[in-house]
């Protein structure tokens, strides 16, 4: 069936939602001020790193760049999610729920690059102190950003255009909230091992090989911690890196849970309530857990409130 023929026949409707009126509209309340906390929070770390001199180092333009992603892969699927509460019809085109999955899932996984970018800028930090000015340039950075949008982008063209050439079935319904892989794919008729095998090595290209980079980083780090003789030096060196570690364990325990594992295991209620968690609780704990462990980030955000309420004032 050609992609034409697919186009004309094929509307995805979305099942997750409530049908009770009352569940809607207490959904979109909840969702909405999550949404809120998540870009008031983002936005005020990316405000604060680009205004405060304080913050002008390799981690924290890293940090503002992850930022700005979450705004973005937050904006592609929650306003379409808020939208679809209150409507009676849920439905999305075919073209529409491609589209929507592109960016979802590019987004997602220049995250997961960045991640481990902002590992890397952690090993050379405190195993090369002294090389790290010369080794670590804003040029590096603003690659290494750029690299994990392309690389996101082309991975998830190349897994999103893979899926829809595959022939759907008749039934229209997708248990989910948005248009997400694992629910799309068990609309496919074709099933087979290799289609599975398929998505299975993209999510591992996805997943896997940054998740190995940055292992390989914390490695290295713990290594050179160990060999720190004073207590208080192994502390701040590891304090430096406890809030990438414990972001880095919930963007990737989420997303092995959903993408590493057979179409087998697929259980339409369990990720639902996965899939709130990486879009919507993880974007909303990074900015959290950056700001209430780190004093700088915390002291800069303090200055970005004081200048709004004085120039208000004034």
């Amino acid at each position: 069936m050609t992609w034409e023929n697919h186009s004309v026949l094929l509307e995805f409707v979305f099942l997750a939602y409530p049908s009770c009126l009352e569940l809607r509209i207490l959904s979109f309340l909840g969702v909405s001020v999550v949404y809120g906390l998540i870009i008031t929070g983002n936005i005020l770390i990316v405000v604060s790193i680009h205004t405060e001199a304080c913050l002008c180092t390799p981690m924290y333009y890293f940090l503002g760049s992850l930022s700005g992603i979450e705004i973005c892969y937050t904006a592609v699927v929650v306003p379409h999610i808020l939208a679809n509460t209150l409507q009676s019809e849920k439905t999305i085109t075919l073209l529409g729920c491609a589209t929507q999955m592109v960016f979802f899932v590019a987004l997602g996984i220049a995250d997961c690059f960045l991640l481990a970018a902002m590992a890397y800028d952690r090993y050379v930090a405190i195993c090369h102190p002294l090389q790290y000015p010369l080794l670590m340039t804003l040029t590096l950075c603003v690659r290494l950003v750029v690299a994990s949008v392309i690389s996101g982008l082309f991975l998830s063209l190349q897994l999103v255009a893979f899926i829809f050439s595959l022939p759907f079935c008749r039934a229209r319904g997708i248990e989910h909230f948005f248009c997400d892989v694992p629910p799309v794919m068990h609309l496919v008729c074709a099933h087979s091992h290799v289609h599975e095998q398929s998505v299975l090595v993209a999510a591992t290209l996805a997943i896997a090989v940054p998740f190995f980079l940055i292992t390989t980083s914390y490695t290295f780090i713990v290594a050179a911690v160990l060999k720190i003789h004073s207590a208080a030096g192994r502390h701040r060196a590891f304090s430096t890196c406890s809030s990438h570690l414990t972001v880095v364990l919930l963007q990737y325990g989420c997303c092995a849970f959903m993408y590493l594992r057979p179409s087998s295991s697929y259980h339409p209620k369990q990720d639902q309530f996965i899939s709130l968690v990486y879009t919507l609780g993880t974007p909303l704990l990074n900015p959290l857990i950056y700001a209430l462990r780190n004093n700088e980030m915390k002291v800069a955000i303090r200055r970005v409130f004081t200048r709004n309420c004085l120039s208000q004032n004034s």
